[in-house]
């Protein structure tokens, strides 16, 4: 038997005023995604407990089979296993994004798709300049970096009390009243403001500026929290995956899981991503894994972003060049299911993430299935098959 989850990120929406009372997934010509329920069941789960934030680390934790009760332990930690850094039992991982605060607005959370070039230059200045034995500041990917504080000689002053807001929840708005608080907040607080005169002049933001780029105005500390102790998938489930995704946060779940990650050249994590090359790796890694997972983060950036023709045009991309394909070749090899879910609702009206539960579609060998005939939020919400613990649909989907 062979296993497909493909996750559109954040792909589960409100209706649109703009599309006469519909959701992007129900604007969207999804034929493939519609089959799998047609030949299968759709239901309803919800991935984040509602006192966990709503975000992709609890959200993709959940989805995956693991409970974010027992397991969460904060983001950072999780992108920090996705590149292989090592944190000790006193160690916290901090996530450090380069952003674009103007007159205390959050203009932009990405510093306008700042490059990994421009980012590792911001980086190593911050590190020059207010890193030290504890304090380590790691480039990422573009606007998504790191700060590691080594606490095994100074112990870090942080606690599960110690909160942050990611800055994607404060898009177009006032970041006044949500820099960290709690034990360690001073600290974190003090870097963020810091990092604004280190950058005014900087060398690669006057280059941005005058390109006619927005310029990276400060670092943005969040999502901290220690290493989580995941068991291996394959000991829990007694199947083997592997990962493809361009995002450090799925790369970091699947090391834990012991998943390996495969690299798809032109994969961003943004709305340009090569969909065409990650459903033909798919496809590729069918014969060397029982469970192959396919993440896609485009539709969630078209909500932080409030762009509904694009979110829209990132789900009949996914539709075409990943469903489509995946499951054909799925068929053509005998026993088989495929999944198809978002981890948690990102709205354009809010452009950020939300509690609330999400569509899900299973289709293959010993599905039965049920009357429903769409991919979509309304169908799913009425269906007789909900999750209210969206960790259990993983036992459920490999049977």
């Amino acid at each position: 038997m062979k296993y497909a989850i493909i996750i559109p990120d954040g792909c589960a929406d409100e209706p649109q005023e703009s599309l006469g009372g519909k959701t992007p997934l129900q604007a969207a010509n999804v034929p493939h995604m519609d089959a799998v329920v047609q030949r299968g069941v759709l239901g309803a789960a919800n991935h984040v407990p509602p006192h966990l934030p709503a975000g992709s680390a609890v959200a993709n934790m959940s989805l995956l089979g693991f409970d974010p009760n027992q397991y969460f332990s904060g983001r950072a930690p999780l992108e920090a296993a996705a590149q292989g850094i090592e944190l000790g039992p006193k160690d916290w991982g901090i996530r450090c994004n380069l952003v674009t605060i103007q007159d205390q607005i959050m203009k932009d959370f990405t510093a306008d798709h700042i490059s990994d070039q421009e980012a590792a230059a911001l980086l190593a200045t911050v590190q020059e300049e207010l890193g030290s034995e504890i304090l380590e500041f790691i480039p990422g990917v573009s606007y998504r970096n790191l700060l590691i504080y080594r606490g095994e000689n100074s112990e870090a002053p942080f606690s599960n009390d110690t909160r942050s807001t990611p800055p994607h929840d404060l898009t177009d708005n006032t970041v006044i009243h949500d820099f960290p608080r709690g034990p360690g907040s001073d600290l974190l607080s003090q870097l963020m403001s810091d990092s604004v005169k280190l950058f005014e002049n900087h060398p690669v933001n006057l280059q941005r500026v005058a390109a006619g780029k927005l310029p990276a105005t400060n670092i943005w500390l969040w999502g901290l929290g220690i290493t989580p102790k995941l068991p291996d998938f394959i000991d829990v489930y007694g199947k083997q995956g592997k990962m493809i995704t361009a995002v450090d946060l799925l790369r970091g779940i699947a090391a834990l899981l012991n998943w390996p990650r495969i690299e798809v050249e032109g994969a961003t994590g943004y709305t340009d991503t090569n969909y065409a090359g990650k459903g033909q790796a798919a496809i590729d890694a069918l014969e060397t894994t029982d469970i192959i997972c396919v993440h896609v983060e485009a539709t969630d950036e078209a909500s932080h972003e409030g762009d509904t023709e694009a979110k829209i045009k990132a789900l009949e991309q996914i539709d075409t060049h990943i469903v489509g394909p995946l499951v054909t070749e799925l068929e053509s090899r005998g026993d088989y299911r495929v999944l198809v879910s978002p981890d948690h609702p990102t709205p354009i009206r809010t452009k950020t993430h939300s509690h609330g539960i999400v569509p899900f579609a299973i289709a293959g060998s010993g599905i039965t299935p049920d009357s429903n005939t769409h991919y979509e939020e309304t169908q799913a919400e009425a269906s007789a098959l909900q999750f209210p613990n969206g960790h259990e649909v993983m036992s459920y989907f490999l049977g």
